[in-house]
């Protein structure tokens, strides 16, 4: 009902516009130049003033429709909203420590296979930090290419 009501009312502001713009350009040719100049830059400064107002008007029909919808519906905050607003939390803190111990179990496992290959190698773990041995082992790779 009010969408045909604001309709209704822009048609007749639409029609009223039309009636001036045609009364005012029935007596256009009668001017002299420099009035129907002055009367076409008025125009033109008018038309942008319109577009730049009916955008800042649906923008903020836009931005009411927003915010009614937003805020339809308030029944108070319940049990079940609070529960309902809870489980997701629940869940995305169970999946970030499921997460942080696989990955601390596989981190594990990598450290005891490290260990135990150092431990049960023929070399000495002193080996490994002198810089000697690790050119050695540089140029070993780079022979086996």
């Amino acid at each position: 009902m009010t969408i045909s009501h604001n309709y209704q009312h822009q048609l007749a502001h639409d029609r009223f516009g039309l009636k001036v713009a045609a009364r005012l350009s029935d007596a256009c040719d009668e001017l002299p130049y420099e009035v129907s100049e002055r009367l076409r830059a008025a125009r033109v400064q008018a038309l942008g003033r319109r577009k730049v107002a009916t955008r800042k008007v649906a923008a903020a029909g836009q931005a009411s429709n927003a915010t009614l919808t937003l805020n339809s519906g308030d029944e108070g905050f319940g049990v079940w909203s609070a529960i309902t607003s809870v489980i997701p939390l629940l869940a995305l803190v169970v999946g970030l420590l499921t997460l942080n111990a696989v990955l601390s179990d596989e981190r594990d496992d990598e450290l005891a296979e490290i260990d135990s290959a150092l431990l049960t190698d023929t070399l000495p773990p002193s080996a490994y930090t002198d810089p000697g041995f690790a050119q050695f082992l540089k140029s070993q790779r780079e022979s086996a290419r």
